[in-house]
């Protein structure tokens, strides 16, 4: 097991893919930190599973853990949320040495991430994604947040981890759903910097799921190390289909679609704009909706699903600037550009043809 090394602005951390890695965290971290006392922040559905293990480990290797769960679901990603596992925090006495470590998926990672970037000012944290969206893109890259009732993480900070430690084992527990909507974020990895990963993609093995996993990490951790704050624009390639994914999951009041499925819905939208504003080939934009639909992710909306709600979403995003869209296109399979003549009009025009 090779660590996938990740540069982001000065700080440099680790990202290790493998089987059986919960087991040793607690060792993994004796590496890391000195400090004994730690909270485990999970979820309802994923403490149970895992947290035993973790807790363990930990504890095994001297650490003194305190596990806080929140229940599972978009909605836990508050500030009100925050503030009550920063409460339990402090009743358990943890201090500036201690650190955080993310158990569970996206949801939990980001709000994990997030109390670490603001309990006393800022303490470490270990990204332990447990979902296959989680461990190929949240986990990676440092930004932390929480999501407002204008729209999803408007509040956050870059938090970059300690050790990101990915244990690919978890994703036996997935359901099919949660599985799925992991390969939404490897798709769009794809398609905007690896052709060849998109090829691999037409003849998945599941046996080749670690492999995988580990070249998404890469790819993602590439972009980072060029744009850790999204200043150049190279990170915003990162949010390729996610203009109008957010504002699908916002629309649909975080209710209707999984963040996998709305992405995919956002991709069909940003293929759609790309065939006319980028020059992206009707044969490549056919086959990455196939792509999409061969892993069983939605590609066009219900019927009667408010599509007016997503044009109002769209105004909160934080990819607008200075009220101007910011939006990423792909010229061809492996490549990605962020647009300046993209206009609303263009986007409601992909948003009603879903």
């Amino acid at each position: 097991m090779t660590p996938i090394v990740i540069q982001a602005g000065s700080q440099k951390y680790e990202a290790l893919v493998g089987s059986r890695l919960l087991e040793k965290i607690g060792a993994l971290l004796a590496e890391k930190f000195r400090g004994p006392a730690c909270a485990i922040v999970s979820d309802g559905n994923v403490a149970p599973l895992f947290a035993p293990t973790v807790v363990r480990s930990l504890t095994e290797a001297g650490f003194r853990p305190v596990l806080i769960t929140v229940p599972a679901g978009e909605p836990s990603k508050s500030l009100r949320q925050a503030e009550k596992i920063c409460d339990q925090m402090i009743a358990a006495g943890l201090d500036r040495s201690s650190f955080v470590v993310a158990l569970g998926g996206g949801v939990v990672g980001d709000l994990a991430g997030f109390v670490a970037a603001i309990y006393h000012r800022g303490i470490p944290h270990v990204q332990v994604p447990t979902t296959l969206l989680a461990q190929v893109d949240s986990s990676i890259g440092g930004k932390t947040g929480v999501n407002t009732v204008a729209g999803k993480n408007l509040i956050g900070v870059f938090h970059q981890p300690t050790l990101v430690i990915s244990d690919v084992d978890s994703l036996a527990t997935l359901p099919p759903r949660e599985w799925k909507q992991g390969f939404a974020e490897m798709i769009k990895h794809a398609i905007i910097r690896d052709a060849a990963m998109f090829e691999t993609l037409q003849h998945f093995d599941r046996k080749e799921i670690a492999a995988l996993v580990r070249r998404n990490v890469e790819i993602k951790a590439a972009i980072v190390a060029a744009d850790e704050r999204e200043t150049t624009g190279e990170r915003a390639l990162l949010n390729f289909g996610h203009t109008v994914g957010h504002a699908i999951e916002r629309a649909g009041e975080y209710r209707d679609f999984l963040h996998g499925e709305a992405v995919s819905l956002g991709i069909v939208a940003a293929c759609e704009i790309s065939t006319r504003r980028a020059g992206l080939s009707e044969t490549a934009r056919g086959k990455i909706v196939r792509t999409l639909e061969a892993f069983d992710l939605p590609t066009r909306l219900p019927a009667n699903f408010p599509r007016e709600k997503i044009i109002e979403a769209i105004q909160f995003d934080k990819k607008f600037e200075r009220g101007a869209v910011r939006f990423v296109v792909t010229p061809a399979i492996g490549s990605a550009c962020v647009a300046t003549d993209v206009t609303m009009e263009d986007v409601e025009t992909a948003i009603a043809a879903l």
